[in-house]
C-alpha cells in the first residue's frame, strides 16, 4: 500500500470510532499535522477530504487548517522562487548549466569490417529571462576501409522571453559532411518562438524566421542564399521513464532547401543514465550531383544527464 493509503485507512479507523457530530478530535488533527509534515500536498489534500466526510459539522474548523497550510505552502513556494531567482541574478557565466552527453559505438568484422561512433554534447541553461542553448555532434563510420559517414555540427541558440510562453530567439550552426558533398555550411538565423506546451511531462516548441546559409561544396561553386527557418521541438514524457522526443526543421530557399527530422525514444536505466532509440531523417531538395538526396541513420545510444 501507498503511504497515502495507509494514512486514509488510519484516519478512517479514528473516524469510525467516534460519534457523528463529534468535535474535531485531537487524533484526526495529529493525522493532519502529520500529512502536513510531509510536505505533499496530495497527502493533505487526502487527509482533509477524509476528515471533512466524516465530520462534515466540522467544516468551518476543517477549513481555517487548511486555509494555515495553503497558506504556510505559498510562502513557501515563494521564498524558494525569489531565492532561485536571486541565485540566479548573483550567478556567473558557467553556472546554472545542465546538459546531456550521448555516446554510441559501433564495430563488426567478418563480411564487412565496420567502425563508427556517434557522439553528441547538449547544453542548456535557463535564466531568468534569458535561455541559452549549446550543442556538439559528431557522426564517422567506416566500413570495409572506406569513410562511409562523416558528419559534425555545432550550433548555439540564444532566446530572450518576451511574454509567459513567447520569445525571440537567435541561432548560429556550422555543419561539415563530406560524404553529402560540403565541407562546410553556414546557417545564421533569427526570428519569433512560442512555447505552446509546457508542462514537466510534455513540452512543445515551435520558432521561425528568416536565415542567411552558406554552403562551401567540395566539387562545384560555393552559395550564399536568403532562406526561411521554421522549428519545433516536443518532448513527452508518456510513462515512467519513456520520453518520446520528435525535433524538426526546415531551411527553404529557391536552390536547396534542408529538411531534417530527428524522432528518439528514450528509456532511463537508473543513476542519471538513460538509453535512446533513435531516427534521424535529412533531405535536401537540389544537393551535388553525386550525392543523394535523402539521408538516414538509426542508432542506439546512452545518454548521461549532468
Amino acid at each position: 500500500m501507498t503511504r497515502i493509503a495507509v494514512r486514509f485507512a488510519l484516519l478512517s479507523s479514528v473516524f469510525l470510532s467516534v460519534p457523528a457530530h463529534a468535535e474535531l478530535p485531537e487524533p484526526v488533527i495529529a493525522m493532519i499535522r502529520a500529512a502536513e509534515s510531509t510536505g505533499d500536498p496530495k497527502q493533505v489534500a487526502a487527509v482533509h477530504a477524509a476528515a471533512l466526510g466524516a465530520y462534515p459539522d466540522e467544516a468551518d474548523q476543517l477549513k481555517e487548517l487548511k486555509q494555515v497550510w495553503d497558506n504556510r505552502l505559498t510562502r513557501k513556494r515563494k521564498a524558494e522562487a525569489e531565492a532561485k531567482e536571486n541565485a540566479i541574478r548573483r550567478a556567473g557565466l558557467f553556472d546554472f548549466w545542465e546538459g546531456k552527453g550521448e555516446l554510441g559505438a559501433l564495430r563488426s568484422t567478418g563480411n564487412s569490417n565496420d567502425i563508427g561512433v556517434s557522439a553528441s554534447l547538449a547544453l542548456a541553461r535557463i535564466g531568468i529571462d534569458w535561455r541559452h542553448k549549446l550543442k556538439g555532434q559528431a557522426d564517422y563510420l567506416r566500413s570495409d576501409g572506406e569513410t562511409t559517414r562523416e558528419r559534425f555540427l555545432a550550433a548555439y541558440e540564444p532566446s530572450y522571453d518576451i511574454g509567459e510562453r513567447a520569445f525571440v530567439y537567435g541561432l548560429g550552426q556550422a555543419e561539415r559532411d563530406r560524404i553529402q558533398g560540403f565541407s562546410s555550411r553556414y546557417s545564421v538565423s533569427g526570428g519569433i518562438g512560442y512555447r505552446i506546451i509546457e508542462r514537466d511531462d510534455l513540452k512543445l516548441e515551435v520558432k521561425g524566421g528568416p536565415a542567411w546559409r552558406q554552403t562551401d561544396f567540395l566539387d562545384d561553386d560555393d552559395e550564399e542564399y536568403i532562406a526561411g527557418l521554421a522549428a519545433m521541438d516536443l518532448s513527452w514524457t508518456f510513462a515512467k521513464n519513456l520520453t518520446l522526443t520528435q525535433v524538426a526543421s526546415a531551411f527553404v530557399q529557391s536552390e536547396n532547401s534542408t529538411y531534417t527530422s530527428l524522432t528518439g525514444l528514450q528509456a532511463g536505466i537508473g543513476g542519471g543514465f538513460s538509453a535512446r532509440l533513435s531516427y534521424r531523417f535529412e533531405h535536401d531538395t537540389s544537393p551535388p550531383d553525386d550525392s543523394e538526396k535523402t539521408d538516414t541513420q538509426s542508432r542506439v545510444t546512452l545518454i548521461y544527464d549532468f
